[in-house]
């Protein structure tokens, strides 16, 4: 059963009493007609005007399964701006689904905390051979095994051909059918709930794709008053805008209600564009809250933007909009910066080991600083909000599939700085998330790939790409994105089992993830119960985390020598419980002593030898909380 019986009050609705119920928005239509394809009521049928452009019918002999298309007074047919599923792709006839079809067995299912998320990002289509919701099924054993505690996917809204990232979407209410369609999510979200895994959605709320988008055709969803990089910018704040605003408020709501999701992820809203009161990003995250009082479940509303403004997450008596989390790409920029070297595009902003440190003291590195790359100054402070507030990464599918070549950081990086990069992010007090394959050292590339049929608009994409890279080096030709080498090169293998450096990669990551998951100071995210202390000569980091009569120290040396740094720990018996440097992890051993003796309140200090480019992590309890100063 859809959850408490909300439903999408647009598109093609079953009804319990029998028939269904179409409802569309056509302001630029003077008449609109709902032609059945198939089944018992096949025909076209008069749509009645509402008002304010709304068309509606409710037609008997109508059922989950049926074809239809609207018909406009300009005698087209367009599939329906709300459809649920496209079978045959983005220009052909929609399909009524009936999501009460489904039988949910994951109830009692509440979602979790936005502190356990352990993220790891799947793109569907290259995830597996089969490139299906289905064939991700067999794997969710494996993630579990791994430690990840939710399912993060790119977007699955129904896009031109069968082979794109996913933000070319047009039917944001049709997931992908050459990946399932409706019943194969459903299905998936229902596996994972059952594995005890949460579910994340990219949704796609700044632009629509370049292919099989009718929607001007129907109404002003779009306006010349601003632009984005993909083209035109959608109408949020203009006249008959209100309607559209309502159909991303519905389309948010139905991911939440009608395929169970616990979370979505605005792509880029620095490029959605509303200056009404309340905009957008406000009503979302509103939406989203009141469905989670609603339904009794964790819900979260996650957002990705390059602006590093804290205002996304502010609540609304500090003028903020509310969201939940966001995505924080300073983070990553100076990690891979500092490890790789490179100082083209963005990076030209990063490379200094300062800098990782100030993105673990604020998550923001640039918080009004002048930057060189966007030649002005950029950002704002973090004002103390919690690390529970920020996603971090060392790889992800912009930050990988942007690059020339698809390139991981496998494909360049010796195991060491592979396993120091891990660390640097599962062990920061910050929501760490993986890129499919990242967790074993994936050598495949992951390649921008496209499926459009026509012509003009490949040649403009691969134009666009070409001029658009700002990172990496490619021997040859940058891949083409529309041959479909480039999709196949990106298919990961995870079926195989793991050997030699991938079997040390893999088990690393998973002990990243049970000290996470077993250490309560890796679980605490308030900045009051952290400190962050550097030695930039010498490329080490400190990182103290304590709850309750646990502490915890990292140290991450991003040099390439063997060298003694001073540590001060508080008063106890501090147990070394990792060392990316023993063997076990093919480094030269251990130098770092097994057993650390503190002082009182920090006084003593201990000089420890740490390898290059390591990780060394102790732990403690600490007889009545007393943690010392750094």
């Amino acid at each position: 059963m859809v959850a408490s019986g909300w439903r999408v009050e647009l598109g093609a609705t079953v009804l319990k009493e029998g028939g269904t119920q179409f409802r569309v928005w056509a302001p630029k239509s003077k008449t609109v007609n709902v032609l059945i394809l198939s089944g018992k009521a096949t025909g076209t049928v008069v749509m009645q005007p509402e008002g304010k452009g709304y068309y509606s019918i409710t037609v008997p002999g109508v059922d989950h399964g049926d074809r239809y298309l609207y018909q406009l007074d300009s005698g087209k047919t367009y599939p329906d701006p709300v459809s649920r599923c496209q079978p045959d792709g983005v220009h052909e006839a929609s399909q009524v689904v009936d999501p009460d079809q489904f039988q949910w067995t994951e109830e009692g299912w509440q979602g979790i905390p936005l502190e356990r998320y352990r993220i790891y990002e799947i793109h569907v289509g290259t995830f597996t051979k089969d490139g299906t919701f289905e064939s991700v099924i067999q794997h969710l054993d494996y993630l579990v095994d791994l430690g990840i505690t939710a399912v993060e996917l790119m977007p699955v809204s129904q896009c031109p051909g069968k082979r794109n990232w996913g933000y070319d979407g047009v039917y944001h209410f049709a997931p992908q059918s050459n990946y399932g369609g409706p019943e194969g999510l459903r299905r998936l979200v229902n596996a994972c709930h059952r594995k005890g895994l949460a579910v994340v959605l990219d949704v796609v709320y700044n632009h629509f794709g370049p292919e099989g988008c009718y929607l001007d055709d129907f109404g002003p969803y779009f306006t010349d008053k601003y632009r984005t990089p993909w083209g035109r910018a959608i109408n949020l704040d203009e006249a008959d805008s209100d309607p559209v605003l309502e159909y991303f408020l519905a389309n948010a709501a139905y991911w939440i209600n009608e395929f169970r999701f616990d979370a979505l992820r605005l792509d880029a809203v620095d490029w959605i564009f509303d200056q009404t009161p309340k905009p957008l990003l406000r009503r979302l995250a509103d939406e989203i809250h009141q469905h989670r009082e609603r339904l009794g479940r964790q819900i979260h509303l996650f957002a990705e933007n390059d602006t590093n403004d804290v205002r996304l997450i502010n609540s609304p008596d500090k003028c903020g909009f509310g969201l939940d989390a966001q995505w924080c790409d300073n983070f990553h920029h100076a990690l891979r910066a500092l490890l790789t070297g490179e100082v083209t595009g963005y990076y030209e902003d990063f490379g200094q080991f300062s800098q990782l440190q100030k993105a673990f003291e604020e998550a923001f590195v640039y918080t009004g600083q002048y930057s060189r790359y966007r030649r002005r100054r950029h950002g704002g402070p973090t004002e103390n909000h919690p690390g529970s507030q920020f996603v971090v990464f060392s790889q992800n599918h912009d930050q990988v599939g942007n690059r020339k070549c698809g390139d991981r950081l496998s494909a360049t990086l010796p195991l060491n700085q592979l396993l120091l990069a891990a660390a640097t992010v599962i062990l920061s007090p910050y929501l760490p998330l993986l890129f499919m394959g990242e967790e074993y050292g994936e050598r495949a590339p992951f390649h921008y790939f496209i499926d459009h049929g026509d012509p003009e608009l490949i040649d403009l994409v691969r134009k666009g790409k070409q001029e658009e890279h700002a990172s990496g080096i490619c021997e040859g030709e940058i891949p083409d994105p529309a041959a479909l080498s480039s999709f196949e090169e990106s298919i990961i293998d995870l079926a195989t089992p793991k050997e030699g450096e991938q079997a040390v990669i893999l088990a690393f990551y998973k002990k990243l993830f049970a000290l996470r998951g077993s250490l309560p100071a890796l679980q605490v995210f308030q900045r009051d119960a952290m400190a962050v202390a550097g030695l930039p000569e010498q490329k080490v980091l400190f990182l103290r985390r304590w709850s309750g009569d646990n502490s915890v120290v990292c140290l991450f040396s991003f040099s390439n020598i063997q060298q003694e740094v001073p540590l001060a720990l508080p008063q106890g018996s501090w147990q070394r419980v990792l060392d990316s440097s023993g063997q076990q992890w093919r480094g030269p051993g251990e130098e770092a002593p097994e057993r650390v003796e503190g002082g009182a309140e920090g006084s003593q200090r201990t000089m420890i030898t740490i390898n290059p480019f390591s990780v060394v992590v102790y732990s403690t309890t600490i007889s009545g909380g007393r943690h010392g100063a750094s």
